[in-house]
């Protein structure tokens, strides 16, 4: 493996381009340590996790670009962005990822608001009289 293998995650409203290559572990998000960039700690465990299922910690150099969403959706797409790239790297991990449904996209967003409601569903208050 010479070139950085390229993968992209999704959630939300979020996108994380990860680029893979071999190295000591160390994980730069938009050009910050990754427990700089997530301060809350299980958002660092949700990026940990594709390489605690495969037991490959230690073993790749992570850089990934995150644009859009919030902090929560961003860990989510950096979590199946790493399990795709570990797909590339060894398809021996697939079923590990698979199980743990990491390569499985959620597709759930907001809804969207509809006219004459408050919200999504939300309606103004109904006077019968």
């Amino acid at each position: 493996m010479e070139k950085a293998i390229n993968t992209i995650g999704r959630r939300k409203a979020s996108v994380a381009r990860i680029y893979l290559s071999k190295g000591k572990g160390s994980v730069t998000i938009n050009g910050k340590d990754y427990k700089t960039y997530f301060s809350l700690e299980y958002l660092q465990n949700q990026v940990d996790s594709p390489f605690v299922v495969t037991e490959t910690a230690g073993q790749f150099d992570i850089t990934v670009n995150a644009t859009g969403g919030g902090i929560k959706g961003q860990a989510e797409a950096i979590k199946m962005g790493i399990a795709r790239a570990l797909c590339e790297v060894d398809e021996n991990l697939r079923p590990a990822l698979k199980k743990a449904g990491m390569l499985r996209r959620d597709a759930r967003v907001v809804e969207r608001k509809k006219f004459g409601l408050k919200k999504a569903r939300k309606s103004f208050q109904f006077s019968k009289r």
